[in-house]
């Protein structure tokens, strides 16, 4: 039984949903449209139909995007059924949202409003170079009203990211979902998600963390404007004093995953060849849930998050097709993570 057939699911995640639009361009289209080659940009949504109309007649590839919404996805795909809420437009691009959502396995519990769906067009030149013009769309517009108390009161984690405490709707919504969280004995996981986040709700954060948070995910920078010191290994062991279990993940040099009134274990990364970095993150978020939810060790869930972030690494793109998916579920029954 499906997670969608079911209703029920173990991992109920909030974030903002962003089509990815993929298409080629050559270096003329991206001196038409203005854009400066190889960055990623913030747009509003009449410059990104501009930029849509403009590669209207090319060979487009789509997928769900967002930072929340990729952990979801990966947890899906690895067999953890799981729910995702957020707003989309009621444009071509949240259809096309909503339908590949639902082909990945995930619940979805998307609203869908008067507007334009939040995206991040992707335009490739001959040279491979990527040049990404994102805009939030209607995403920003999530609010309380949305939220399905329902699932996440029946759900094992409630998730979200520092995305969300970027308009007063989306953070008052996410507050409203840890209540029901916490009335209802659902474990609630929070991803930093970005050091320009903490930058802007730095005391928030603290607040957030020292009462509201049971797992709590950062990067070496983003542990580093948290606390004010460049140490992973001090820095997850002084988060986990808030009652959380933190993990810090460090790139290259691996993990630093403590508890509270615990031990701090230090986790090697897995030597791969890295292709592209997109999501890496997100899914070590992902393997890490999926750890903890199968009764892991934290020792172990930082283990298993690390191999699953290398193999994402790998390859182009945030999200696993079904084979290299069902790859990795086999490897991880084989323990070769370990």
């Amino acid at each position: 039984m499906t997670a969608r057939e079911s209703g029920r699911v173990k991992v109920y995640g909030i974030g903002n949903p962003l089509i990815d639009v993929h298409a080629h361009a050559s270096d003329s289209d991206i001196e038409a449209l203005k854009l400066k080659k190889g960055t990623m940009t913030l747009i509003d949504c009449k410059r990104g139909n501009d930029i849509l109309k403009h590669i209207e007649d090319r060979e487009k590839i789509y997928s769900c995007g967002g930072s929340a919404p990729n952990s979801m996805i990966t947890l899906a795909a690895l067999g953890i059924k799981t729910a995702l809420s957020g707003m989309v437009g009621s444009d071509h691009l949240g259809t096309i949202y909503q339908e590949r959502l639902q082909s990945k396995n995930v619940l979805s519990d998307l609203e869908v409003v008067s507007g334009d769906t939040g995206s991040c067009i992707v335009l490739v030149t001959p040279d491979y170079e990527r040049t990404m013009s994102t805009r939030l769309g209607v995403c920003q517009e999530f609010s309380p009203e949305h939220v399905r108390h329902d699932r996440i009161a029946k759900a094992e984690y409630f998730y979200f990211t520092g995305y969300m405490w970027d308009t007063d709707s989306q953070k008052e919504a996410i507050k409203a979902a840890i209540a029901t969280s916490r009335k209802n004995g659902t474990k609630v996981a929070f991803d930093v998600a970005d050091p320009f986040c903490v930058e802007r709700h730095l005391d928030e954060f603290h607040e957030l963390i020292a009462h509201s948070v049971d797992v709590l995910l950062a990067n070496r920078d983003e542990a580093q404007l948290l606390l004010g010191f460049d140490d992973p290994e001090r820095a997850s062991a002084e988060l986990a004093k808030k009652n959380v279990i933190a993990a810090v993940k460090n790139c290259a040099d691996g993990s630093c995953i403590s508890e509270y009134k615990g031990r701090t274990y230090l986790v090697d990364a897995f030597e791969v060849d890295a292709v592209d970095s997109t999501g890496a993150g997100d899914t070590y978020a992902a393997g890490f849930l999926y750890s903890l939810i199968n009764g892991y060790s934290i020792a172990e869930a930082g283990k298993m998050a690390s191999y699953v972030a290398a193999q994402i690494v790998r390859q182009t793109g945030a999200q696993f097709d079904e084979e290299t998916a069902h790859k990795i579920k086999q490897d991880i029954i084989a323990g070769k993570w370990r």
